[in-house]
């Protein structure tokens, strides 16, 4: 009852019908790995897709509305968001074989757990989502990539949903595709992708996983709060190098520090604020510009508002 409650207090053209979690003012931190990030106006966890479209099918036209997984690329700034999450991590978590070598995997997968059942099917091609450390539907967004594979290489078709809660089967020829980025039909946003890949030795490709992942475990920081990569490498370059060689490679601001074990992430120490996170960010890019003349890319999309209204 306390559900259906908090529903009818918060918005009268949202019905009670809707199956998932309905919170108002829910902290992001608790949702982004970073662990910062003030609160989202309203944060929908949805029971599945029909849920969700039911949900969107009843929102007004013109609510922002933001789509989180794992909340592994995002800082969410302290002053919150305006409008709602939909969470996908651990909900829209369907996963398949289909005819024909295909798999289709919906957007709250974790990307590891689509290359480790792949691998168990007999299929390969899939290993390089094993170091992707968000889920499918963030890895669409983005195109994201690891050990050299990029998402988009194998996708053959994605389902979407639209502002009214729709569904529509799409193609990778109706979007623009590049490194870590991708643009497609507006205010549509991925529920699952289907994925080619090829018969082979799978035993192996859990093995190559495994070599892949201990090596990148070496390298990268594990116990402290980070949001993977900050930055896209320069062609023919590595971010890393750049902010190790701007001497920066353990510098703090605040509870935020450049990682030394590996430049190019930015950990929480434990008492970081999402402002402290951004002014680092905007302070190695600045030496970086300064000392090497390049501009560095954004990987990690930002979200919210840094001060109260």
């Amino acid at each position: 009852m306390e559900l259906n409650t908090e529903i009818n207090f918060m918005s009268s053209h949202i019905e009670s019908h809707i199956r998932g979690e309905l919170l108002k003012n829910e902290p992001m931190k608790k949702h982004t790995s970073w662990r910062v990030g003030g609160p989202a106006d309203v944060y929908f966890k949805p029971v599945d897709i029909d849920d969700v479209a039911t949900f969107l099918s009843q929102q007004s036209g013109d609510d922002p509305i933001y789509w989180v997984g794992l909340g592994s690329n995002l800082l969410v700034r302290d002053a919150g968001i305006r409008g709602t999450v939909i969470s996908t991590s651990g909900l829209l978590n369907g996963l398949e074989v289909l005819e024909n070598n295909l798999v289709r995997a919906e957007a709250g997968v974790a990307c590891p757990k689509v290359a480790k059942f792949s691998a168990k099917q007999g299929l390969i091609g899939a290993e390089f989502l094993a170091g992707i450390p968000g889920t499918i539907g963030g890895a669409l967004a983005m195109n994201a990539g690891a050990f050299g594979g990029e998402t988009w290489s194998k996708i053959v078709a994605v389902e979407t949903l639209d502002r009214k809660g729709r569904r529509h089967q799409r193609t990778p020829e109706e979007y623009e595709i590049s490194y870590r980025h991708v643009n497609g039909p507006v205010d549509e946003w991925f529920i699952s992708g289907i994925f080619q890949f090829t018969e082979g030795d799978g035993t192996q490709s859990l093995a190559d996983m495994k070599t892949l992942l201990d090596k990148r475990n070496a390298s990268q920081p594990t116990n402290h709060p980070s949001c993977g990569s900050v930055f896209r490498n320069p062609q023919d370059d590595y971010a890393a190098r750049l902010i190790e060689m701007a001497g920066l490679k353990g510098f703090c601001l605040g509870g935020a520090c450049v990682s030394e074990k590996h430049a190019n992430f930015i950990v929480n120490n434990g008492n970081a604020t999402a402002a402290d996170i951004e002014s680092l960010i905007e302070m190695v890019e600045k030496k970086v510009a300064d000392q090497h003349g390049i501009n560095l890319i954004r990987e990690v999309h930002f979200l919210g508002d840094a001060h109260e209204h």
